[in-house]
């Protein structure tokens, strides 16, 4: 829970707190707090500056960096991944552990370029494939960049154990993902249906491995956020994409997004409750477009169902106490504490 300034302030006109004791304590908090994302303007800065440059070197690499060659290609990702590390450790150092995470993840997003720049000196690549493809395209042969990628992050992440290097860690698990079952599949290009398929299994994996985290690390710092995220994101769109004639299966959709709405509000992650909000949206407009189209009554049901959702928001809120306390009997003692903290 975030405290602000004002309701310190009436603590102490309420007398709760003494006025002398307010400033050290305010002090106090906004030390342990500093390196919170929150949305200030410094913050925004941060982020917004981080994800330009790792769109820059990673999205937005062009065709015609391929002419710097193999080893101009490797040497130009290391002399600037080296740059961003050295710059990162500065600022650790200065106590801006927000703007290094940013650095240090760039550093590691620039593994594999220089992967691929070492592959095409040694001639081990085709070069039918330029690297701005590897953002685009699934293709098994960009296995051997994404291991690297993702032991650097490994290895960065346990040194300086900033919660911003999951980002790129995160995405080339997803992209080892789509690339490796067209690979073990026997395809030489990836299956739409398989593609889908996979997605939903990994998203899985990674939202469990986000949960482990989060069990096992709490929320300070988050180093699960972006294993939710994308995890999310994964299992959600490839659900989603599921072509299904069935009305059981499309009910079986709506009530995995129920409950993506329920662990999102237990576990307090938004993105999950928004992606299950979506998908709900997404059944309640093929019920009134295709099912119901031309019924008059279904709107008039449709009302009555979000009253009584509304009705039991309600009855929960009276009792949230006692039934949060008898849910959290049942759970194991790690998830229990977890759950205890979230609710602080």
């Amino acid at each position: 829970m975030q405290v602000k300034r004002s309701q310190l302030q009436q603590a102490v006109e309420q007398g709760l707190l003494e006025p002398q004791q307010l400033e050290p304590l305010w002090r106090f908090l906004s030390a342990q707090n500093q390196h919170v994302p929150r949305f200030q303007a410094s913050h925004v800065l941060y982020y917004l500056g981080g994800l330009i440059a790792l769109a820059a070197m990673s999205l937005f690499i062009t065709l015609g960096w391929e002419r710097f060659g193999g080893w101009g290609l490797a040497g130009i990702a290391l002399a600037y991944g080296s740059g961003s590390l050295w710059l990162g450790r500065l600022l650790l150092g200065r106590q801006l552990a927000l703007p290094a995470g940013i650095l240090l993840a760039l550093a590691v997003s620039l593994t594999p370029l220089a992967v691929y720049g070492v592959q095409h000196a040694l001639g081990w690549w085709a070069g039918d494939v330029p690297y701005r493809d590897y953002h685009q395209l699934i293709d098994w042969r960009w296995m051997m960049m994404e291991p690297a990628t993702l032991a650097c992050g490994v290895v960065l992440l346990w040194r300086y154990r900033l919660p911003f290097i999951m980002l790129p860690v995160a995405v080339t698990l997803w992209y080892m993902s789509m690339d490796l079952a067209p690979y073990l599949a026997g395809l030489e290009h990836a299956d739409w249906t398989l593609s889908r398929l996979v997605s939903i299994y990994f998203g899985l994996l990674m939202l469990g491995l986000a949960f482990w985290v989060d069990v096992r690390s709490g929320r300070q710092p988050d180093f699960a956020f972006w294993l939710y995220l994308f995890g999310g994101l994964a299992f959600w769109g490839g659900l989603s994409l599921l072509d299904s004639d069935s009305e059981l299966g499309k009910f079986g959709y709506l009530c995995v997004n129920l409950l993506l709405i329920a662990c999102g509000t237990a576990l307090a992650r938004r993105v999950l409750a928004v992606l299950g909000g979506l998908g709900v949206a997404m059944y309640l407009g093929h019920l009134a477009y295709s099912v119901f189209r031309d019924s008059l009554l279904f709107p008039l049901a449709l009302s009555l169902l979000g009253l009584a959702v509304v009705a039991c928001g309600v009855w929960w809120q009276r009792r949230e106490a006692a039934l949060r306390q008898r849910l959290h009997a049942l759970l194991p003692p790690p998830l229990r504490q977890l759950l205890t903290d979230l609710a602080d």
